[in-house]
């Protein structure tokens, strides 16, 4: 466990997990689920919710029969090589999600705000804000990840204007799709939440991590819930073949906010979500850098350096990746590569955990 006067409130996790849950997903997930399941999506939002809740439960054995983070754990199981090598895909998929969180907030702005925008500045500018977090210490990204979820939080109020023109009878029938359909619907719709798995890395900086776990799931909880309302709203708003003709239903909605101070609020919106994909991309990078220090045992000193090097990746990956198709392409291979490891991966390692645990005991007994 990390030193106390590194460490947090448990209570904070709530902000940690609910931060990363929270991206530029939220733009666009209603034209993926309702591709397979219609108006019976909001099943899928819960059901992808639940799905995601019994994760967490199942981390938290894990952590709490440890008491150490995901890198530890793989060098006591398996040692230093194969150990490094799993840890070295987490870290990838880590740093995987920072790319997709910045480039996809980078293409909305391209498309509604500023077509001609530099990508280059705007990365970089955005990138020392974040250097500047992650090498203040984990006490700072989680800072950042508090005032990521409490300032920007009006944001969601603007989508009760909406529900004027909704037609909530959309949403009937109920169940008119087959669980196959709903099935697909929620693996599509788990992809939304994740980012969660960071809690594998930032486990031993909690205090009294074992309290923390009430948190982590409330804020898993109010991922469902704001991805609900917005859905529920949608669904109401657009019918099912004008959702598929927008690529981001949730800025269309803001098209009819009316404020006397602002004639377009989506505008507002898009600038102010910024501080919502910020604690983001803080915490993909630190846990990222945090497992290469881990991994190699690289010294305090050299920690920022690291960090440059990882931030220096970020930059290149996001001036590399052009055009809506490629985008697509790395947010569909950071999904399924997730999907894998947190859905399959880490229940497979904590069944892992207890087996040889059970081993180890009775061969302890026999001698």
């Amino acid at each position: 466990m990390e030193e106390k006067e590194f460490q947090i409130s448990p209570f904070l996790a709530f902000y940690l997990v609910h931060s990363v849950q929270l991206g530029v997903g939220v733009f666009g997930f209603q034209r993926t689920i309702m591709k397979s399941a219609g108006n019976d999506a909001w099943i899928a939002v819960i059901g992808g919710g639940i799905a995601v809740s019994i994760i967490i439960w199942v981390m938290y054995l894990l952590l709490n029969k440890h008491q150490k983070d995901l890198i530890q754990i793989h060098r006591d199981l398996f040692g230093k090589w194969i150990g490094g090598f799993l840890s070295l895909i987490w870290i990838i998929y880590w740093l995987m999600i920072g790319i997709v969180v910045l480039r996809s907030y980078i293409e909305i702005v391209q498309v509604w705000l500023f077509p001609m925008i530099n990508i280059i500045m705007f990365s970089i500018i955005l990138l020392v804000l974040v250097y500047y977090c992650v090498t203040g210490g984990f006490q700072i990204v989680t800072g950042i990840s508090f005032l990521g979820v409490v300032i920007p939080f009006y944001i969601f109020f603007t989508f009760l204007y909406p529900i004027e023109y909704t037609h909530f009878r959309n949403l009937l029938p109920i169940w008119n799709h087959s669980l196959k359909d709903v099935t697909i619907s929620t693996k599509d719709m788990m992809l939304g939440y994740l980012g969660f798995s960071t809690l594998l890395i930032y486990y031993p900086y909690i205090k009294h991590p074992k309290k923390s776990q009430k948190w982590a799931h409330l804020g898993n909880l109010l991922t469902g819930v704001i991805y609900l309302f917005i859905l529920i709203i949608s669904i109401g708003f657009f019918s099912e073949n004008q959702i598929n003709r927008h690529t981001w239903p949730t800025l269309s909605l803001w098209k009819i906010v009316e404020l006397p101070f602002v004639e377009r609020f989506e505008y507002i919106g898009i600038t102010s979500w910024v501080l919502i994909i910020l604690p983001n991309i803080c915490i993909s990078v630190w846990a990222s850098a945090k497992g290469v220090h881990t991994i190699f045992n690289i010294k305090p000193q050299k920690v920022v350096v690291v960090s440059v090097v990882i931030l220096l990746i970020l930059l290149g990956s996001t001036i590399a990746i052009e055009g809506r198709e490629n985008i697509e392409k790395l947010n569909k291979y950071m999904s399924l590569l997730g999907l894998w490891l947190v859905f399959v991966y880490i229940p497979l390692l904590t069944l892992l955990s207890f087996l040889l645990s059970k081993i180890r005991r009775r061969n302890i007994e026999k001698a």
